[in-house]
């Protein structure tokens, strides 16, 4: 907050109809630089300008958690990101694994253009937006060109279907190096039909799978989110553990047997029958 004769200048909200509706940047009157981006009311990213590595969401902070534990601190990582928002995650990996070379896919240029001009990148961050929709950008990519996919894409308040079947993952799995790792963020709440299902739809193409969810929402209490990560080669699930157990907003992480049988019989989704994660309740973001 800048004070000048004794007046305070304080930063004012940005308003804007974008492609998908109208987005709205909120200063944080606890944090400086920091801006909350919403969506239709629906809470989309936040961003500290000056501090490109706090993570505020607690989705987002689990993504983190993983992104830290993938290779070696500092490690630089070829990055693709499906769902740009306010490119809070490039953000993060450009301040955490400086020299990352990272790709991020938003459908929505008009919301792009308002997230460069309000929020711009640090100096020296290596990260190209391009307005396009995931898949087809997945698709046309090349093969075995990223270390990590974070798939975070939301239409509204709802994964696309068309990112949710077995030739998506096989894609996926076709731009990911023998060792990369696909993070996904999906929203889902019991009985988990969904991620059920997302569950069975990776597991076709990954050996490893790893989910990293609140208690509550895992015993069915509310809706909310889960990262689900998903590789050829086992991740570091005790340094996993330890950070979403010490993290402010603490989870589980769920793997091996005990996710075998929370997937239980659900299918892999063909594109055919593959369908949007569910409508959330109202009220389940906490923003009106």
């Amino acid at each position: 907050m800048h004070r000048h004769n004794g007046t305070v200048n304080e930063p004012i909200p940005v308003t804007r109809a974008v492609g998908h509706g109208t987005a709205k940047l909120m200063p944080d009157v606890d944090r400086e630089r920091a801006w909350l981006l919403t969506v239709d009311g629906a809470p989309q990213s936040y961003v500290d300008l000056d501090e490109p590595a706090h993570l505020e969401f607690e989705y987002v902070r689990r993504l983190g958690h993983v992104l830290d534990t993938l290779a070696e601190p500092g490690r630089p990582l070829d990055a693709l990101h499906l769902g740009g928002g306010a490119l809070t995650l490039p953000r993060y990996l450009a301040a955490t694994r400086p020299g990352s070379r990272q790709d991020v896919v938003e459908f929505d240029r008009e919301l792009l253009d308002l997230v460069a001009e309000q929020l711009p990148l640090p100096e020296g961050a290596d990260v190209t937006p391009h307005a396009a929709d995931a898949r087809a950008w997945l698709e046309a990519a090349p093969d075995a060109s990223a270390d990590v996919l974070v798939a975070d894409v939301f239409g509204g308040s709802r994964v696309p279907a068309h990112l949710t079947s077995v030739a998506y993952a096989r894609e996926a799995a076709r731009v990911l190096r023998a060792d990369g790792v696909y993070l996904g963020n999906l929203a889902d709440a019991a009985p988990f039909a969904f991620l059920r299902s997302q569950l069975a739809t990776l597991g076709t193409v990954f050996e490893e799978l790893v989910l990293i969810a609140e208690p509550g929402v895992l015993r069915g209490r509310r809706f909310g989110n889960a990262v689900l990560a998903a590789a050829h080669r086992p991740l570091d699930i005790a340094a996993l553990a330890r950070r979403t157990a010490a993290d402010a907003f603490p989870a589980r992480v769920e793997h091996g047997a005990a996710l075998r049988d929370f997937t239980g019989g659900a299918r892999p989704v063909r594109d055919a029958d593959a369908v949007p994660s569910p409508e959330p309740p109202d009220g389940a973001f906490g923003i009106g």
